[in-house]
Parts: structure tokens; C-alpha cells; sequence
């Protein structure tokens, strides 16, 4: 059938790995948000937090799968891992797992990224935790003005490309949402989650960043993995 073929039946099959491993993640977290409280994201915080994390990016009978799962009287331990590590070119990463084997999470994040010559370091303080809100929009005045007379603890509103990012305090996620909604009618993110922002973006060169996609890459698929930050700007 040629290489053309062959060339997008790998495409299909690594979009569908992808996929795969979304839900996996989404899963995992939505599982364990439901079990640290009521298995109802309308009085559990952790939850409705998970959900609108991976409303866009998965069907919603896997959210709902997760749900009813928790609901369940066998409990599986998911146990939370934080690495940190320098990487190719002097970049810094973390890697965050859900995992019931955090030993085996542990094993197999530090043999990928040192395989491709990362080393364990502490780069936590290159890094500031908030929460992250990305909508359509093309005006940041009314936005911050209505978080601000909310009470939210605002870091910054920025437009980029018809796209309006908000920082906020990670406590205060869930408040600048019900904000938006009641000042301004805004419901629909896409995207709505805490992360580890960089404090400061690097370049690396050719050569490492092959080495950094490789490591991204597999963390990606690996089963243990739940988020991955670093601060490589030419990736």
C-alpha cells in the first residue's frame, strides 16, 4: 500500500495511544477526587475541578464511568508523586503521578528522563503553582475588573490571539469561575486547571531538544503520569 499508508496508519496509531492515555489520566483523577469527598462535583471541590480539567479532552461517559466507579465499595489507593529534575540543556521539569504503585512511578519517570540525560534536581522554585484560565475573548479590562471586585486574587489577564489567559491564585480557581459566569456569562474554557507555571522560559538547541521530546514524549505514555511541566520555550 506504499509508505503513504504507512506513514498515516503511525499517525492514527499514535493519536489513538494519545487518547488512550488522556483517559487513562482523567480516569485516574476524576476517580480519586470522587473518592476524597462526596462522589457529586456540586459539594466536592476536588472534583468539579478534575472534571472541567478534562471536560474538552475526553467523552463524558469516561467522567461519568470514573464517577460511578468511586461510588463503588472497592477503593483502589492512588498515591501522589512529585520528581524533579534537571533536564537536557539546562531545562527544568517536574513530573506528577497518581499511581498504586508509587515505587514503579518512581523507577519509571527517573529511567526516562536519565536515559536521555536528565539527573534528579530540585527546580521546584523555578516554578510558581496557579490556576490557569483560557477563554475566547478580546478585552482584559472587564475581566480583571470583575475578578478584582470579586475578591479573586488576580495575578494577570493577557489577550493572545483572540484568546484571554488568566492567572489566578490556585485557591481561587473555582471563585474566578463562578465570577466570570455571574459578571460576565463566561462558561466555556478551554482550559481550566492549576499548573506549575515557569517563572522563566529557556531556548535549548537542536540536539537537546530532541533529547526533551523524547523525554516528553514517553512520559506522555507512560502509565504513572499524570502532568508534566517544564520550561522550554522552543518545544
Amino acid at each position: 500500500m506504499g509508505r503513504h499508508f504507512e506513514v498515516r496508519a503511525a499517525a492514527m496509531a499514535a493519536s489513538a495511544k494519545q487518547k488512550s492515555a488522556v483517559y487513562m489520566r482523567a480516569s485516574k483523577e476524576i476517580y480519586a477526587a470522587a473518592k476524597s469527598g462526596e462522589p457529586d462535583p456540586a459539594s466536592n471541590l476536588a472534583l468539579r475541578a478534575a472534571i472541567e480539567k478534562y471536560r474538552k479532552q475526553c467523552p463524558k461517559d469516561v467522567i461519568e464511568r470514573a464517577i460511578e466507579k468511586a461510588k463503588g465499595g472497592d477503593a483502589v489507593a492512588y498515591i501522589e508523586g512529585r520528581y524533579e529534575f534537571m533536564g537536557p540543556g539546562g531545562s527544568n521539569l517536574i513530573v506528577d503521578t497518581l499511581s498504586d504503585n508509587p515505587n514503579r512511578a518512581l523507577v519509571t519517570v527517573r529511567t526516562i528522563v536519565t536515559r536521555s540525560g536528565g539527573k534528579m534536581a530540585s527546580v521546584i522554585y523555578n516554578f510558581e503553582h496557579v490556576g490557569i484560565l483560557n477563554f475566547a475573548g478580546t478585552e482584559t479590562g472587564p475581566v480583571e475588573e470583575s475578578l478584582i471586585l470579586g475578591d479573586v486574587d488576580v495575578l494577570s489577564v493577557e489577550l493572545n490571539d483572540g484568546e484571554l489567559e488568566v492567572k489566578v491564585s490556585p485557591n481561587d480557581l473555582a471563585k474566578a469561575q463562578e465570577v466570570l459566569k455571574a459578571d460576565l456569562g463566561i462558561e466555556d474554557y478551554d482550559r481550566a486547571e492549576t499548573t506549575m507555571y515557569p517563572n522563566d522560559w529557556i531556548e535549548i538547541n537542536d540536539e537537546d531538544k530532541v533529547k526533551m521530546q523524547k523525554i516528553l514524549d514517553q512520559l506522555d505514555e507512560a502509565e504513572d503520569v499524570q502532568s508534566v511541566y517544564h520550561n522550554v520555550d522552543n518545544i
